[in-house]
């Protein structure tokens, strides 16, 4: 080869090779400095997208455990610049399919054992990032965020959730079929916050063991979030959609190139030492009582994708006090779980789909074959569990939930019983599931009592171009030896668009139905329910402005009307997100036995119908207070009808948050009058991220009945915390108090991982 042709590829070489070098230096030290005090660099606007198929993808970078980044919310370690930027996000509100105002940037790193994530949000006005809430699990929609979610097993179902502010606040939850958020769920992770010159940023350590996952699957579902709140803007990855429901899956993107990881052994042993004090107040005379009692959950992989989990003596007193309500219906009231065992894993027996999805139809409870708060609770008082088991996850591409617990014998028998629920579903297509439910036991140890069935959950997230509609059926025997047997079915339509949306249900509850380890408040009954509603965007200087139809018949199985509700509402939505919403509402029923409305006053046999007005205000909680008020009048069977509730959220700096509710109801009718007074306030005092002080009261003036709670927790160390709670239960018959029960308790708890 000639000697000049040499020189020339050896200097073409030596130019290439410079220029490796310094784009290498440029990816490893810019990164650093932007995340420090530059300015947000200009990007090219990104190519267009038909946003009804698009699907994007990141790139996930193996790192050996040496060079992990220290999580401290500052991504200036060099380990970063290994990472692959994503930073194509548009906005879903206000203006979907746009290009986000803020620039954001991901990067995801990964060794054999945890997932590290960056998120660095710039902002062009960091001085107005909103950031009030620093407590563990707390209500951070109230200010700027980032979250991502997470689906190892490739479902567009089901997914993990991590969110963050920019004050370090972190909450972890499940998504179950892309409908259900269950914010109990608690994994053992690290993130940290910090705020930057040029908006802040964050960083997430998420353990592989905390997660279900197959080792062959190297593609991962994927999406973040971010939420600029003093402009209500909602920024999106994937799911590039005017009103997609923040936690639909269905369309996320994918986060590709994990492999090798695992979970080490699996195991997590958690371990409680607890020490109680009680006091119940006489008359004839105070009993005292002081007790130690240990306790403790054992968690083990069975398989990267199914855990099984065992406790013993589980202990709740850490749970929040439930919520206070006055019953102004002729049926039992549905009280929500409270307690973290059965919250942990509730995803894996959700049934029915959207039947039993809470919206303001409270009726949708009605029918649940298997209702966690049923366990440990006997005809109205508490009884002890002694152990109890679980299984959840997926085995072969089906998903398992089973769950069997032994309870102390009840004031109708003094043997001990096990109490069980069975849940599998398996897939169908990309999108839908086919499922299985079986119960078995009576908590109140007065019959044999057992529950079957059967659901099919349809999910078509391209129905039309860029729109999804969902479809549900299930099908309920109870059999019950004191009862006897009967059955109960429905069917949902569920079409969550814009500008229209529609959601309309069906279910029929046989005479005998009997879940003894669900709910059923009202059985013999056929019911009605939906609701459709307009929405337009962007119209006349609003954010939204929409108009709605909701209708609930129930009938008895002749088809005789026993209640039917229509609501006709208006409403509208500023940019700031503050909101206004006016209704008429038209109500009958047939009352076919005399009852007392909250205990007092007496409704007699016969045929009822009157129509309401009402109106609603909701103040945006993008601002360090949030004002919530409700009014409904005038009229109630027949008579006169007041209500009022008004809710204050209002956190003037992140060390406080004090929440006054009240609620006042006035009902005169023929039969007589009531006033009822419904007080609750919390006030949380969140010295860190990981340090709580959470205080309740509640007052209600028809029971008498006055309940404090105050409950310290602080996690120390990922999984290892000190708790400590006091609890006063009394009576307030109109000056007096009247002391009932009183508790203290110290615990501690330290989680052992293998």
């Amino acid at each position: 080869m000639p000697a000049q042709e040499k020189r020339a590829r050896k200097g073409a070489a030596l130019r290439r090779f410079a220029r490796a070098l310094a784009l290498a230096l440029i990816a490893t030290t810019s990164f650093g400095a932007a995340s420090l005090a530059a300015p947000a660099p200009a990007s090219l606007p990104p190519p267009p997208h038909d946003f009804s198929t698009y699907q994007p993808s990141g790139v996930a970078t193996h790192i050996m455990a040496g060079e992990a980044p220290t999580i401290d919310g500052d991504p200036a370690d060099p380990v970063w610049a290994k990472a692959r930027v994503i930073d194509e996000f548009y906005q879903v509100d206000p203006n979907a399919g746009q290009a986000a105002t803020q620039r954001t940037v991901a990067r995801f790193l990964y060794d054999d054992d945890t997932l590290y994530v960056s998120i660095y949000a710039y902002d062009t006005e960091p001085d107005k990032i909103v950031a009030t809430v620093r407590a563990r699990d707390g209500n951070v929609d109230v200010d700027d965020g980032v979250r991502i979610f997470i689906d190892p097993e490739l479902t567009r179902r089901d997914s993990y959730y991590f969110e963050m502010n920019a004050l370090g606040s972190r909450v972890d939850a499940l998504i179950q079929n892309n409908s259900v958020y269950l914010v109990k769920w608690n994994a053992i992770w690290q993130g940290r916050s910090k705020r930057q010159a040029d908006g802040f940023s964050v960083e997430m350590a998420i353990p592989f063991r905390d997660l279900s996952f197959n080792p062959a699957q190297s593609n991962w579902g994927l999406d973040i979030q971010r939420r600029v709140r003093r402009t209500g803007e909602r920024i999106r990855w994937s799911t590039i959609r005017a009103g997609a429901y923040y936690a639909d899956m269905s369309r996320a993107g994918t986060l590709t190139g994990i492999s090798g990881i695992n979970q080490g052994l699996g195991l997590d042993v958690q371990l409680y030492a607890k020490s109680q004090f009680a006091r119940e107040w006489g008359p004839p005379s105070d009993k005292d009582s002081l007790k130690f009692v240990t306790s403790g959950n054992a968690y083990y992989k069975i398989t990267p994708a199914l855990t099984g989990t065992l406790t013993v003596n589980p202990d709740f007193s850490d749970s929040p006090l439930d919520i206070r309500q006055v019953n102004t219906t002729r049926f039992v009231l549905f009280q929500p779980e409270t307690r973290d065992f059965f919250l942990q894993d509730a995803a894996a027996f959700e049934f029915g789909g959207r039947g039993f999805v809470r919206t303001d139809n409270i009726g949708r409870d009605n029918g649940r074959p298997f209702f966690s708060r049923n366990i440990g609770l006997a005809n109205a008082r508490p009884v002890s569990i002694t152990a109890g088991g679980k299984i959840s996850g997926q085995a072969g591409g089906v998903s398992i939930g089973a769950l069997s617990v032994l309870t102390d014998g009840t004031g109708t028998t003094r043997n001990r019983q096990a109490l069980s629920v069975a849940r599998v579903t398996a897939p169908i297509g990309a999108e839908s599931k086919m499922g299985m439910i079986f119960t078995n036991g009576d908590p109140s140890g007065i019959s044999k009592n057992t529950v079957a069935g059967t659901d099919f959950q349809l999910r078509d997230s391209n129905f039309l171009p860029g729109k999804v509609v969902q479809a549900d059926l299930y099908y309920q025997r109870s059999f019950s030896d004191t009862k006897g047997d009967d059955d109960a079915f429905g069917t949902a339509l569920y079409f969550p668009n814009e500008p229209l949306y529609a959601d309309f249900y069906f279910k029929q509850l046989g005479r005998n139905y009997f879940p003894a380890l669900g709910f059923a408040n009202r059985t013999d009954v056929r019911d009605y329910d939906g609701r459709v509603l307009y929405r337009k965007r962007n119209f006349g200087g609003l954010r939204f402005a929409e108009a709605s139809t909701t209708w609930n018949v129930v009938t008895d199985l002749s088809n005789r009307v026993e209640s039917r509700e229509n609501i006709v509402e208006a409403g509208v939505i500023t940019p700031f997100t503050d909101e206004f919403h006016a209704r008429a509402i038209n109500d009958f029923e047939n009352v076919p036995a005399a009852f007392k409305l909250a205990s007092t006053v007496p409704v007699p046999v016969g045929r009822y119908e009157w129509t309401n007005v009402g109106a609603t205000f909701s103040s945006s909680d993008g601002r360090p207070y949030a004002v919530t008020l409700d009014v409904i009048c005038c009229s109630f069977y027949n008579g006169h009808y007041l209500n009022v509730d008004f809710q204050v959220d209002f956190r003037p700096f992140p060390l406080v948050q004090f929440i006054p509710h009240y609620t006042y109801t006035s009902i005169d009718l023929p039969g007589g009058s009531v006033a009822i007074h419904l007080y609750s306030s919390d006030l949380v005092f969140n010295f860190t991220p990981d340090m709580q002080l959470f205080t309740q009261v509640q007052f209600d003036n028809i029971s008498q009945k006055f309940a404090f709670s105050a409950r310290y927790r602080w996690e120390y160390e990922p999984g290892n915390e000190l708790f400590a709670s006091i609890g006063q239960a009394a009576l307030i018959p109109g000056t007096t108090f009247k002391p009932r029960a009183s508790q203290a308790v110290i615990r501690i708890g330290h989680t052992f991982r293998y």
